[in-house]
């Protein structure tokens, strides 16, 4: 539902989303994007940060929050 919506976000919303997805679905709960000098991925890789310590569920969970709470009921 997410990743089919028409609907734009402002860019600290979509990091949330971001940051929630890569926790919840990388296998080792642990993602880093690939190009450190990239400045958009200096803003992926704070998200990251921020969220690092939450556990799969945790993230899949708010992620699925965001989803309710800005595109609608899952």
């Amino acid at each position: 539902m997410a990743c089919t919506t028409d609907l734009k976000f402002a860019p600290d919303i979509m990091l949330h989303f971001y940051a929630y997805y890569k926790k919840a679905t990388h296998q080792n709960g642990i993602y880093r994007p690939a190009n450190e000098e990239d400045l958009r991925n200096g803003f992926k890789a704070n998200a990251l940060l921020q969220v690092e310590n939450l556990t799969r569920e945790e993230a899949r969970k708010k992620y699925v929050e965001m989803v309710e709470k800005h595109i609608g009921e899952v």
